[in-house]
């Protein structure tokens, strides 16, 4: 779909052209509604689009309970999941200019990912003090817990706008995904099927807040808001709980003349709840360097920090911190191999759980529709390599169809370790370590 930006009058004059049409034409059928309406989007701005992730873990381990310990999203052992069918509508603003313009997004995830996705930043204990917590509805409870595993998110939901102020300032106010570390939810946008530690754990995933971004000079940029909506510092907050308990949201980014070498630190910051003005905050860094046209090297660090966090029965300061390192060569037009390696230490045992997605299922009462086992965690160092290549076949096999021509097959093979600091522990089917095989594909559209 050809984008075309309009500002915001001829927006309005696009819509009430298009309803005098409809209203005119007497009896229209379904099929020229739907081109008119198309007809609307392309001229407005807006684009409806989206992509299918699915894939497959092989764990020789063979773990009773079908999950890969604490490895979250592939985290289904033996078999085959469709993680994400994401569907969104855009209007991407302009970022440069002396007009102002207005757009946004809307996105709706259903699959085995949506779990992780949605809004759970308030858990259904309070980490200070055990006590219940009423949990929020925007799209903790759509539907599907009868399945275990599958599940509906909407992730992001927000409106944007560009302020002709300076050399231009971006505002995005709303639900959207965390602008910190690396890696991000959505699957095209990793190279890896499987996630770091550092990401799954030591990282928010989502947000709800106003955040804006201002380019200092062709080099320096600028980003900073204000989040809430969360009993997690601000962390994967909800539209209808924790809203006086507002946190910070920062970052700078530099970009070398030649746009080989760039670095980025970002970072959260607030009370961990409104019942609580415990702190909790992280910060993340991130360097990226191309070192040839072919080989691009990232290195990131995390680490967080927690105030007075209920473990074993009595309040701790809980700290999180790692380091990955990522190499990616292409090989060829249209394959890509990269390497990662982590190594991640959960310092108290707050923040990894094996397996995650019974956690991230419990209630209030303690039940968890994904298992009736018990979850377990530890002080641990987590130690992890990744295999992996992008394969985007389409050309090479002179494949026409529409649909498939920007098809992503990614293999994955993955090595875990995990030592307990104190004694030792087993999170991986009662063992130390596990290998992963992993098959995955991505079809945008």
């Amino acid at each position: 779909m050809k984008w075309v930006r309009k500002r915001g009058g001829e927006l309005v004059l696009a819509v009430g052209s298009f309803l005098l049409v409809i209203l005119s034409s007497g009896s229209v059928n379904a099929s020229d509604i739907g081109n008119r309406i198309g007809n609307l989007f392309e001229e407005s701005g807006f684009k409806v689009g989206g992509w299918i992730n699915a894939g497959a873990t092989y764990n020789p381990g063979n773990p009773g309970n079908g999950y890969n310990g604490p490895v979250t999203f592939a985290d289904r052992a033996n078999r085959f999941q469709l993680n994400q069918f994401n569907v969104f509508l855009q209007r991407t603003v302009v970022t440069e200019g002396k007009s102002w313009d207005i757009g946004g997004r809307f996105d709706f995830m259903f699959g085995t990912d949506a779990i992780y996705t949605q809004t759970f930043g308030i858990p259904p204990f309070d980490v200070n003090s055990g006590q219940p917590l009423k949990r929020g509805d925007w799209d903790l409870n759509i539907c599907c817990k009868s399945t275990r595993t599958y599940g509906i998110a909407l992730p992001q939901a927000y409106v944007e706008a560009y302020v002709p102020i300076g050399n231009g300032l971006n505002i995005k106010a709303g639900h959207f995904y965390s602008p910190t570390g690396y890696e991000t939810v959505a699957a095209p946008d990793n190279f890896f099927y499987t996630h770091a530690y550092s990401f799954m754990n030591g990282e928010p995933f989502t947000h709800i807040g106003v955040v804006g971004n201002y380019a200092l000079t062709g080099n320096w940029s600028l980003m900073g808001g204000a989040i809430t909506g969360s009993s997690t510092g601000g962390w994967d907050g909800t539209f209808d709980r924790q809203l006086g308990n507002w946190g910070g949201l920062g970052g700078i980014t530099w970009v070398s003349d030649d746009r080989r070498t760039s670095a980025n630190i970002t970072g959260t910051y607030s009370a961990t709840s409104t019942r609580s003005h415990e702190p909790w905050g992280m910060y993340s860094l991130v360097l990226q360097h191309r070192i040839t046209s072919r080989t691009h090297l990232v290195l990131h660090h995390v680490h967080g920090y927690a105030g007075g966090v209920l473990l074993n029965g009595a309040p701790k300061n809980a700290e999180w911190y790692g380091i990955n390192t990522h190499v990616y060569y292409d090989l060829l037009n249209d394959l890509t191999i990269g390497i990662r390696g982590e190594w991640f230490r959960d310092r108290d045992g707050f923040r990894v759980v094996s397996p995650f997605r019974v956690l991230a299922a419990t209630d209030n009462t303690g039940a968890s529709f994904a298992g009736n086992f018990p979850f377990i965690s530890a002080p641990s160092d987590y130690y992890a390599i990744t295999l992996g290549m992008n394969w985007k076949p389409a050309k090479r096999l002179k494949m026409d169809w529409k649909p498939v021509q920007k098809l992503n097959i990614r293999p994955n093979f993955r090595y875990d370790r995990a030592d307990g600091i104190d004694q030792p522990f087993r999170p991986f089917n009662n063992h130390k370590h596990q290998f992963l095989f992993s098959l995955d594909a991505i079809i945008p559209f």
